[in-house]
């Protein structure tokens, strides 16, 4: 048995030597010149089918060659690149096919041979779309297409890939106009030829187009323009009224008084109005891709929810983009990235998206206070799991973890709450900053010092925590280093900010229009503060609230509730039966339930009503959160 057990051992030690030499055939990034420019032609117009079809010219010397498809995907802080959707790979060189091979242990690597008297190879590829929201975001309708070039591009290994340049082609359906960050070199009938650019940059560059467009000037007369480039699924949702360009124009300039610079030298909201193509909010340096349902514009009254997307996402221009975690840059698309700081980039961007929403008029005062009521209930009783077990810290690394996989019990396991439980710790520090320096100073200093640096500059600008924490004492000494390690590794609740600007957090029987909103958008009966669940328009269960009453009961997510009290469920029997418990204590809820193939009744024991979130003034405190939301 012994002479086994160390052949065993021996066998795992060879097949692990193995493993570390095939990995060694993928060259690791070089910060040196790539000798050359990649040609990228992409035929976008298969919009039927959904099928983007790439050809590639790479440079090349005879002799081994590794491509690269992008894995490791900048605003996605994960390993998402979608190569289960790249089909049909063709490599030549000279008019020859050659043989490839995807290595075993990176099967993002495609190893080739480059045969002598070669200067480059070719490939032909398609990117096979999402047909429907099952496969992936939908990028192409019979509309508009959303072109990511991390999607549709290759590249060598072996180098940075800011050091990688690239021409770059698009053949568009007929007639369709586009939004990008690239520079447009000549046109081609419907082929656009773009100026040559860093790989890196092309990758940060996508591309909307579609049949219905519009292009809106946010910042006229600027040496740095600012538009928003829009599709839509239809020409009527394309209609702006002078009030809603008046407050995006207001969120540039917002923008600019606080930060004091900015970091591109043009910038493109690329924005979809679209019930088919999926919706998105993803950061680039000189653009975003940003995308709602239809009625942004024509609906507006009904969408304020979703008006802090781009101030999100212009933010991160600055947060994220410009200035980066040390952690989070990487030399190409294929090195581990690692997210330790996301608490500052996009939980500090969460932040200024809803003062900039409130700043610009995107929000009044009255629906930014009913938003952070609602982040903040989930930071006070909505996340029994960050109460017990895990920290705002250790979720920085669920992009990596969960790659924003739905969860059988999200506020028990917690899901990336570094964004809002991020800007919950921000709101905090900014309620910290004016006590400690008797109102001379606030989080607008912090992200003038941070962020408002070499103006028009935007190559990367890399951080760390102690840079943070230096920053913060340059403002306001104090212990910001135990400060902010207290919030991010410790179980507490995490609405200081709310009570340190002057206002409470109280529960009331009555949704507030952000509550309505909110269920609304996603058709949902938010019951998390009373019986503790939440159940879709055809009573699906989502998340039960842990140990709350419904998961005491034995409802848990998944279920489906059919009746309440013996009549057909509905969302406002429901909420009818929540107060009638609380009016007669002998009363029960009972819920006929649907599990799998069964059917249960089950009585829910609890007796003290409806429970939404407010926010309150409290009179002994100054409002300085009115100061941290008035225009600038």
């Amino acid at each position: 048995m012994k002479v086994t057990r160390l052949a065993s051992a021996l066998a795992a030690t060879a097949f692990g030597l193995a493993s570390f030499a095939a990995l060694a055939d993928v060259p690791a990034p070089q910060d040196v010149p790539y000798q050359g420019t990649l040609k990228i032609s992409v035929d976008a117009t298969d919009v039927a089918h959904r099928i983007f079809r790439v050809h590639e010219v790479v440079p090349a010397q005879p002799g081994p060659l590794t491509l690269l498809y992008p894995q490791w995907l900048p605003g996605n802080h994960s390993p998402t690149g979608p190569i289960d959707k790249l089909a049909g790979l063709v490599v030549s060189a000279n008019g020859k096919v050659l043989p490839w091979k995807r290595d075993t242990l990176n099967v993002y690597a495609f190893h080739v041979e480059v045969p002598q008297g070669a200067s480059s190879v070719e490939l032909d590829f398609q990117f096979l779309s999402p047909q429907s929201t099952r496969e992936g975001r939908v990028v192409m309708t019979p509309e508009m297409l959303n072109l990511q070039w991390n999607a549709n591009t290759v590249y060598p290994a072996g180098y940075y890939s800011r050091r990688i340049m690239a021409e770059a082609s698009v053949k568009f359906p007929a007639g369709w106009q586009f939004g990008s960050a690239l520079e447009v070199a000549s046109h081609d009938g419907d082929t656009v030829n773009f100026k040559p650019i860093t790989y890196n940059d092309l990758v940060d560059s996508p591309i909307y187009a579609g049949k219905y467009f519009k292009r809106v000037d946010l910042d006229p007369g600027a040496k740095a323009p600012v538009h928003m480039d829009i599709v839509a699924d239809a020409p009527k949702y394309l209609e702006i009224t002078p009030a809603q360009l008046k407050v995006h124009q207001n969120l540039v300039q917002q923008m600019y008084k606080m930060y004091g610079a900015h970091h591109y030298d043009h910038y493109d909201f690329l924005f979809s109005l679209s019930d088919k193509m999926s919706g998105n909010g993803l950061e680039h340096h000189r653009s975003s891709e940003d995308g709602v349902g239809t009625g942004y514009f024509t609906e507006w009254d009904k969408n304020s929810v979703v008006r802090d997307l781009l101030p999100h996402e212009f933010n991160h221009s600055w947060d994220g983009k410009y200035r980066r975690p040390a952690d989070l840059w990487t030399p190409n698309f294929n090195v581990a990235m690692q997210d330790s700081l996301l608490w500052v980039y996009e939980g500090q961007t969460q932040f200024w998206g809803y003062v900039m929403a409130a700043r610009s008029g995107l929000w009044t005062d009255e629906q930014t206070r009913d938003m952070l009521a609602f982040v903040a209930a989930t930071y006070d009783q909505g996340r029994p799991g960050l109460a017990s077990w895990r920290n705002i810290q250790d979720t920085t690394n669920d992009p990596i973890i969960a790659q924003r996989a739905p969860l059988p019990y999200r506020n028990y396991q917690a899901s990336e709450d570094y964004y809002s439980g991020g800007q919950m710790i921000w709101l905090d520090v900014d309620a910290r900053l004016r006590e400690l320096s008797k109102g001379k100073h606030s989080i607008d200093d912090f992200g003038k010092a941070f962020f408002g640096m070499a103006n028009g500059e935007w190559a990367a600008n890399t951080y760390t925590f102690d840079d943070v924490v230096k920053t913060l004492n340059g403002i306001e000494p104090f212990d910001w280093a135990s400060y902010l390690r207290t919030r991010l590794d410790g179980h507490g609740p995490l609405i200081g900010g709310i009570e340190g600007h002057g206002w409470k957090l109280v529960y009331t029987d009555q949704p507030s229009a952000a509550v309505k909103a909110v269920e609304a958008r996603r058709h949902t009966a938010d019951l998390t503060y009373s019986i503790g669940l939440s159940v879709g328009k055809d009573g699906a269960i989502g998340d039960v609230l842990w140990d709350g009453p419904a998961f005491k009961a034995g409802i848990s997510p998944g279920m489906s509730v059919i009746a309440v009290n013996g009549h057909d469920y509905d969302a406002d029997a429901l909420k009818d039966a929540v107060t009638a418990a609380a009016k007669d204590k002998s009363q029960g809820i009972e819920l006929l339930v649907k599990n799998f193939d069964q059917y249960k009744t089950i009585r829910v024991d609890y007796h003290d009503g409806l429970k939404y979130p407010h926010l309150v003034r409290d009179s002994s405190k100054p409002d300085t959160l009115a100061n941290l939301l008035k225009a600038r």
